[in-house]
């Protein structure tokens, strides 16, 4: 099969990436790809690294002439050429899950457009994806896919350590996926749903909380701009742009 021009040049970066000499996997549909089998077209190739170590890759880029910016500071920063595009992702939109020395070291030996590479581990990639919950984009279908085809390489305890604060979104992800494919319910661990049910059990009890807190912008920031900006609730992630533009 012909190989595209986006593909020589997601190969090149690769090899540049690699130039820079600090480490990185490869994360996003590449790695769905890689863990599921499925092979689904990707608009964009997503390299993971550490947060001190972003600007070593990006600098490398722009010293070969390659165009760079940096999108956003405490997350992402973009290699284009046209249309094609190379995220480098060094952190979360929600500030929930910055990239660690684990991440890399869990990775996966991979071959991406004959560049060898790592790609992010099973756990990680969903820790990855369980917060991208937007308008435009939603990736339940990938976390069921990871889980379905995976499940026995998770670390549960991990994942849940990792969403320790946020158990609430594993069970959302948990009840989704019994949903889609119930016969394969028994792939999550029956000790995970008990204690996350356990969890709810005990939180109904609770009172209400008092400060009036929308977690949604967690998920999507300018889909709940409207609740911090006219609705009167707390706010759990900065971005002003995106809340002015969405009011």
């Amino acid at each position: 099969m012909k190989t595209s021009i986006s593909e020589i040049f997601y190969a090149e970066c690769l090899q540049v990436a690699k130039l820079a000499n600090v480490p990185f996997c490869v994360g996003g549909g590449y790695a769905v790809n890689f863990h599921t089998g499925i092979d689904r077209y990707t608009k964009d190739i997503d390299i993971f690294c550490k947060p001190g170590d972003f600007p070593g890759i990006l600098n490398k880029f722009a010293e070969l002439g390659y165009s760079t910016h940096v999108e956003d500071e405490r997350w992402l920063a973009k290699i284009k050429r046209c249309d094609d595009c190379v995220d480098v992702i060094f952190g979360a939109s929600n500030a929930v899950a910055p990239i660690t020395d684990d991440w890399i070291r869990r990775a996966h030996p991979a071959k991406i457009h004959d560049v060898e590479v790592n790609v992010l581990g099973v756990t990680e990639l969903i820790w990855s994806k369980v917060f991208i919950q937007y308008r435009e984009r939603y990736d339940g279908a990938d976390v069921a896919h990871l889980v379905l085809k995976k499940w026995e390489e998770i670390d549960w305890e991990r994942l849940l350590s990792y969403l320790e604060q946020y158990w609430e979104v594993l069970l959302i992800h948990v009840l989704n996926f019994r949903f889609i494919y119930p016969s394969e319910r028994e792939k999550i661990p029956r000790w995970l749903l008990d204690e996350l049910l356990s969890r709810l059990q005990h939180q109904i009890a609770l009172p209400t909380p008092r400060i009036k807190t929308c977690r949604g912008r967690l998920y999507s920031k300018t889909d709940y701009a409207v609740d911090v900006v006219e609705w009167g609730f707390a706010d759990l992630v900065g971005g002003e742009n995106e809340r002015k533009r969405a009011s």
